[in-house]
């Protein structure tokens, strides 16, 4: 599959998890990634790996975000496709009423003012090229409310959503879509992680889903890889869900019901 042949993407988060997947996906349909994350050693080898370009980024700090678009026009003279992936859910993001604002605050600021400045610096060079394709990560839980309180995060994506749905309104007619990816639990270094210190706080994400499992980072950046092409062409201001059926389901049958 050849979707995305000389198309030029820059993704934030790049060095592991769903932006690494990602990453992956878009180059094997031809695009050239460019791969945006702070952990410079292994950033550079997926980088090398994909035949693309490393950026070191600090996607909370506007001078950064700046340089990571222009670092990628003046390489290959074009962006067509942005997805702002970057983002955290620290474990002192718990309750409301134990969350602290230093907590609440960094969750912000990596989840979602990272994507207002992302789309807010990106979207010039598609004005000019009258194209692109931007696709911000939700996540489920911007729909609904998640099993295991994470205030900050779920605040934090909810704003995601919805500002993805009225930039994807507002740019339009100049041919740039803006789409939410929300996806439910993902198997990713993350949530392992969450498994290891909190198994029951992790197992009570997995009895919501039908199907009995995570996504795999390679399902999700299918989904990205879809809406960053033309066969999503008339797909924007959108929340597209890749959850397992968790938004659809009341509660998940016992296994053969």
């Amino acid at each position: 599959m050849d979707r995305l042949k000389d198309r030029v993407a820059v993704i934030t988060g790049a060095a592991s998890g769903i932006g690494y997947a990602t990453a992956q996906r878009l180059a094997a349909e031809g695009a050239k990634v460019v791969v945006v994350d702070l952990n410079e050693e292994v950033g550079t080898k997926v980088a090398a790996e994909l035949g693309g370009l490393y950026v070191k980024a600090n996607v909370t700090n506007e001078e950064d975000v700046q340089r990571m678009y222009k670092v990628a026009f003046d390489t290959y003279n074009r962006i067509d496709i942005a997805f702002n992936n970057a983002g955290i859910s620290p474990p002192d993001d718990d309750s409301i009423l134990t969350t602290g604002l230093d907590a609440w605050k960094r969750v912000q600021d990596v989840n979602l003012t990272s994507v207002f400045l992302c789309c807010k610096y990106v979207i010039p060079y598609m004005q000019k090229a009258k194209k692109g394709s931007i696709i911000n990560t939700a996540s489920f839980v911007a729909t609904m409310a998640a099993a295991t309180s994470q205030i900050s995060y779920t605040a934090s994506k909810g704003g995601v959503l919805a500002m993805s749905r009225e930039l994807g309104v507002q740019f339009a007619k100049q041919g740039i879509r803006v789409n939410a990816l929300s996806p439910g639990p993902v198997n990713t270094p993350l949530l392992r992680e969450l498994f290891a210190k909190d198994p029951e706080r992790a197992a009570r994400r997995l009895i919501h889903i039908p199907f009995g499992r995570f996504a795999e980072a390679s399902e999700i950046a299918a989904a990205v890889a879809f809406l960053a092409s033309d066969d999503s062409s008339f797909i924007t201001a959108a929340n597209f869900l890749v959850d397992g059926g968790i938004s659809g389901a009341y509660v998940t049958p016992l296994d053969g019901e």
